[in-house]
C-alpha cells in the first residue's frame, strides 16, 4: 500500500519513510510544492494536523498523513508548542528558533521538555484517526550534537544520558515522539491494508 505524507522537511520525510514496512510504502504526495500551503491556525497539534490533513488529502485518491509537532517547555507554559517551526519568525531557521528559546530560558532552574506528535490521517478530505506520541526530556543550556534538525540538539533524553541531536536517528525513532505515532500509524495502515483485495 503506497500512503503519501504531505511536508517538505526533509528531516521529517527521512523519519516517515523509515518507520514504513514491506506492506506500507511512504512516498511525499506528489506536486505538493504547487499546492498552494495551508495556514496552521490550530490552538493544538492535532487541530492542525487535522486540518491540514483533510485539506492535502483532496489532492489524492489514496491515503494521506500530517504531522504536526513540536517542543513544549514547562517553564515556558508550554511554548514553543504549535509555534515551534515558526517561534523566531515565519521563515526562521532552526538555528534561531533555538537560540530564541535558549534566550528566554537564561536562568531558569526547571528545564523540563516534552516532545509532542500529532499524526492525522486522512482520505477524501475526511480524517480517519488521529496518533499521538509524546516523550520527556530536558532542555540543554546549549546545543550538543548535529544529527536530526529542529530542537533536537537541545533535548536531553536521560534515558540515552544524551541529546537528540548526539543519537542516531535510527535509534531516536525508537523513543521520540514521532517515533511512537509513526509505529500507531503503521499498524493501523497495515490492518487496513489487510483488508483490502490483492
Amino acid at each position: 500500500m503506497i500512503v503519501y505524507c504531505a511536508t517538505s522537511n526533509p528531516g521529517k520525510l527521512r523519519e516517515f519513510r523509515a518507520a514504513g514496512s514491506n506492506r506500507i510504502i511512504i512516498h511525499p504526495l506528489p506536486g505538493l510544492n504547487e499546492i498552494p500551503p495551508r495556514e496552521e491556525t490550530g490552538s493544538t497539534f492535532e487541530e492542525n494536523a487535522s486540518d491540514k490533513a483533510a485539506y492535502y488529502s483532496r489532492c489524492t485518491d489514496e491515503y494521506l498523513f500530517v504531522d504536526d509537532s513540536g517542543l513544549e517547555v514547562a517553564a515556558l507554559g508550554g511554548e514553543p508548542g504549535v509555534h515551534s517551526a515558526r517561534y523566531a519568525g515565519g521563515n526562521a531557521s532552526d538555528q534561531a528558533n533555538n537560540e530564541l528559546l535558549l534566550a528566554r530560558m537564561r536562568g531558569m532552574e526547571d528545564r523540563r521538555a516534552r516532545f509532542v506528535c500529532a499524526i492525522a490521517l486522512a482520505r477524501g478530505g475526511e480524517v480517519l484517526r488521529v496518533f499521538r506520541g509524546a516523550v520527556e526530556g530536558v532542555l540543554l543550556e546549549a546545543p550538543h550534537g548535529a544529527n536530526g534538525f529542529g530542537y533536537d540538539p537541545l533535548f536531553y533524553y536521560p534515558p540515552y544520558g544524551r541529546s537528540f541531536g548526539e543519537i542516531d536517528p535510527d535509534r531516536k525513532l525508537l523513543v521520540s515522539h514521532r517515533g511512537a505515532a509513526l509505529r500507531d500509524l503503521v499498524r493501523f495502515l497495515e490492518r487496513l491494508a489487510r483488508k483490502q483485495p490483492r
